[in-house]
């Protein structure tokens, strides 16, 4: 049985992924309001219509993310603000995978967890109702430096690189497969190589099957990485 934090949120296994037996969240049990011909995770025509070449425009319903001074005025380096809240049979968010260099616990039902630049992580949410689940969504990030551009994010502090995104849980539990396969290659899906997971959106956005990440391919990208500025 899966466990939670003091937030909520379910626990990390040891690459920071939940294990790969991961199912999604129960349905609010409210038998007098149950509609039993909804349909439920339509595709999204804003994640999967097109490919991730740009950044994207605001979408969601929800104000953009605050951007707080104390984040543009820091000396240091700009840290990513990941906001994680839980409320029972109503909404859940965790990470599938990331390293965060800080936490900070707001109150039981809420943490906040901070990214340095070129750090990726991938952000889960999920919102029902009486009816069944309104959303399921994966954003797969890349924490951003402060002369970068960035795309806005739910939940996210500035934005980030957006790499990856899908709506849908049958699209979810898909990319949570593909990152299971990498998992057990013996891959941390932190340090995957950014194009792949483009790669994987493109591909799913064309209905087409991603190529595996394999072993030799990572060690091409960590040599690289090393070259790089």
């Amino acid at each position: 049985m899966m466990q939670h934090g003091l937030s909520g949120t379910a626990r990390l296994g040891r690459s920071g992924t939940q294990s790969s037996d991961y199912q999604e969240p129960k349905w609010p049990s409210n038998p007098q309001k149950f509609a039993p011909f909804c349909a439920l995770n339509y595709p999204n025509k804003e994640s999967f219509g097109f490919l991730l070449t740009s950044p994207r425009l605001w979408t969601e319903g929800d104000a953009p993310p605050r951007r707080p001074a104390e984040t543009r005025l820091s000396d240091g380096p700009q840290l990513t603000e990941v906001t994680l809240c839980w409320r029972k049979d109503e909404r859940e968010d965790w990470l599938k995978f990331g390293k965060p260099v800080a936490e900070r616990i707001i109150s039981r039902s809420q943490r906040i967890e901070s990214y340095a630049p070129g750090q990726l992580f991938g952000l889960v949410r999920w919102a029902a109702n009486e009816y069944g689940t309104v959303r399921s969504a994966l954003d797969i990030v890349r924490a951003v430096g402060r002369q970068e551009p960035v795309t806005l994010v739910p939940q996210v502090d500035p934005g980030g690189d957006v790499l990856l995104s899908v709506h849908g849980w049958p699209k979810v539990a898909q990319v949570f497969r593909l990152i299971d396969a990498i998992e057990a290659a013996g891959i941390d899906p932190c340090d995957v190589a950014p194009d792949h997971w483009r790669h994987i959106h493109n591909r799913l956005a064309a209905r087409d099957v991603p190529r595996d990440y394999s072993p030799a391919r990572h060690r091409a990208w960590l040599q690289r990485k090393a070259l790089l500025p």
